[in-house]
C-alpha cells in the first residue's frame, strides 16, 4: 500500500449515558470535567482504546496495556530487545538513528502512527519518532452532571482483625448523559517519514468507528459509551490551504431549539459547513 499523500481531518461523535468515560486519579477517579463543566475526555484515553481495537484487529501494538500483552513480555524495553533487527541497530559506537526509528515504524502501527519515545536506562542513545495521527482530548458539547454513589462491600475482603469488613466503604462516579467530540488529523508529512500508509489510515478509521467493542467494565458497562457518527475528511493533497481547525470548526453541533438538558444523541442539531475541495465522509453508526 502507498504511503499516504492526502491529508485527513476527522472528528468522531461519541456519547456517555450513566458511565465514567474517564477518570480523573488525582480528584477520586470522578470524571474528568473542565472549569465551565464540561466533560473531557484525555487523549492518551483515547489512543490507548485504539490501540486495543487495532490489537482486536490483529495488529502488532508496542505500547501494549498490562492485561492484554500478547508477547509475553513485561515491560516496553524488553518488546524492544524482543526484536532482533533493533537490537543489531544498536551494536557498535555509532546508532543509525534513522534506521532504528525505520524498524520500529516497520514493526509496530502504533509507533508509525502516534510515535515512540525509545529512551531506556542502558541503551547507548535514545531515539525519538514523530507520529502522523494527532488526536485531541474529547470535550462535551454541554456541561455534564456528575453524580457520585455511594457503595458498601458486601463481603471480607481478607480475614483476621486487620481485613477490611464487609461494610467497607466506597465512592463511585458516573456521568448522567454527556455528548462529546474528538476531533484529530493525520499528517502527510509525518506518514512520509514513519511509513504510515493508506491503508494503515484505513485501520485507524475503523478503529474509531468501533471505538468502545471490547471495553466495558464497572465504569462503563457495555452499551454505556457509544460512537454516534464519524466525520472523515479526506483532502485531495498533501497541505491543503484550509487549516484543520477551520476543518473542525465546519461541525456545528447545538442543542435542539427548547432542549434545556440534553439527555440523548437525538436533543442536538448536527450540521456541516461546506468547504470548497473537501467533503466528508460521514458514517453514522446510530
Amino acid at each position: 500500500m502507498s504511503i499516504l499523500e492526502n491529508k485527513i481531518d476527522f472528528s468522531v461523535i461519541i456519547t456517555a449515558t450513566n458511565a465514567n468515560p474517564n477518570g480523573d486519579p488525582l480528584n477520586g477517579n470522578r470524571p474528568r470535567e473542565s472549569f465551565n463543566g464540561n466533560g473531557e475526555i484525555s487523549d492518551v484515553c483515547i489512543k490507548r482504546k485504539i490501540r486495543n481495537r487495532l490489537q482486536d484487529m490483529g495488529e502488532k501494538i508496542f505500547v501494549q496495556s498490562d492485561d492484554r500483552r500478547d508477547d509475553g513480555v513485561d515491560s516496553l524495553h524488553a518488546r524492544a530487545q524482543q526484536n532482533e533487527a533493533l537490537k543489531n541497530c544498536l551494536k557498535g559506537k555509532n546508532t543509525n538513528r534513522d534506521e532504528f526509528a525505520k524498524t520500529a515504524c516497520g514493526e509496530w502501527i502504533d509507533v508509525r502512527s502516534f510515535g515512540q519515545v525509545f529512551a531506556f536506562k542502558g541503551d547507548p542513545v535514545s531515539v525519538g519518532v514523530r507520529g502522523p495521527v494527532s488526536i485531541q482530548q474529547a470535550i462535551s458539547v454541554s456541561p455534564v452532571d456528575i453524580v457520585s454513589m455511594q457503595i458498601t462491600k458486601s463481603v471480607n475482603g481478607e480475614s483476621g482483625k486487620e481485613g477490611k469488613a464487609s461494610d467497607t466503604m466506597g465512592m463511585k462516579h458516573r456521568v448522567e448523559f454527556g455528548l462529546y467530540v474528538i476531533n484529530g488529523s493525520i499528517n502527510c508529512q509525518l506518514a512520509e517519514k514513519t511509513g504510515f500508509t493508506d491503508d494503515d489510515a484505513e485501520k485507524i478509521k475503523q478503529a474509531l468507528c468501533t471505538l468502545f467493542e471490547n471495553d466495558s467494565s464497572s465504569a462503563r458497562p457495555e452499551g454505556s459509551m457509544e460512537v454516534c457518527r464519524v466525520y472523515w475528511w479526506k483532502h485531495n493533497c498533501r497541505t491543503p490551504k484550509v487549516s484543520s481547525a477551520k476543518v473542525h470548526r465546519s461541525l456545528k453541533i447545538s442543542p435542539k431549539e427548547g432542549v434545556t438538558k440534553p439527555a440523548s444523541f437525538f436533543d442536538y442539531d448536527i450540521s456541516v459547513d461546506s468547504i470548497e475541495g473537501v467533503e466528508p465522509e460521514v458514517i453514522d453508526l446510530m
